[in-house]
């Protein structure tokens, strides 16, 4: 039986699914202590990130006197948008400031499709142009690169909420082909956990999402740890 994991959780204020999610993949008895990140009720920006980075940190505090495994600083689009090395100093200054080990959900995007041999992919986001991007040349600079793409073009964390597992399935379907060697739905507040199973049997690809991404490298931070 795999052991139990205890997850320091950092997620927007406005995340309702990485939590839930997470804990349905850890192993039994697993726990999250979740710290939210207060924003505004737009989606995040480049203008818009320093302030909310910043936040992070002063919160991150909180987990230094906690007994945790991992931490996890679930928010995609707060790693990718400043790129490969400012999401690396961020979970660097994270590790500081709690003392325990740290995972990016940005991060655990690209090492995820790396391990499962990805090169070419579909990519499905809640994200606006500019955004989308970013997040596009993030995985281009982990030697990945989009051939198919599709968002929801949410304008604000309201519309983004009430996106459902039904719809980011249909989505899916729409996107990927048979050229891809995988899917990847990018975001932790799009619901993945009860169709990322059914999709790769549809399509006998990996399918991937944000949410199972930092799910498993949060295990294996604690795997590395305890090596």
């Amino acid at each position: 039986m795999k052991a139990p994991l205890k997850v320091g959780l950092m997620v927007p204020m406005n995340n309702t699914t990485l939590e839930g999610e997470m804990l349905a993949w850890l192993p039994k008895g697993s726990t999250c202590s979740t710290l939210r990140i207060p924003r505004g009720k737009g989606l995040l920006t480049s203008e818009t990130l320093p302030a909310y980075k910043a936040q992070a940190l002063s919160l991150a505090a909180r987990f230094a006197s906690l007994d945790l495994d991992v931490v996890a600083y679930g928010c995609t689009a707060a790693g990718f948008i400043s790129g490969p090395a400012g999401d690396t100093q961020l979970a660097r200054e994270l590790a500081e400031i709690t003392g325990k080990p740290v995972v990016t959900t940005a991060r655990s995007m690209v090492l995820a499709l790396q391990e499962s041999k990805a090169r070419d992919i579909a990519l499905v986001t809640p994200y606006l142009d500019a955004v989308n991007g970013q997040l596009k040349a993030f995985l281009s600079d982990g030697g990945i690169r989009v051939r198919r793409f599709n968002s929801f073009y949410a304008a604000n964390v309201e519309e983004l909420g009430r996106i459902q597992s039904g719809a980011v399935a249909r989505l899916a379907r729409e996107t990927m082909d048979g050229e891809c060697d995988a899917l990847f739905v990018a975001c932790a507040q799009l619901p993945t956990y009860e169709i990322l199973e059914e999709l790769h049997k549809e399509f006998g690809r990996p399918i991937l999402s944000s949410n199972w991404a930092t799910t498993q490298q949060a295990i294996r931070a604690r795997k590395l740890q305890t090596a």
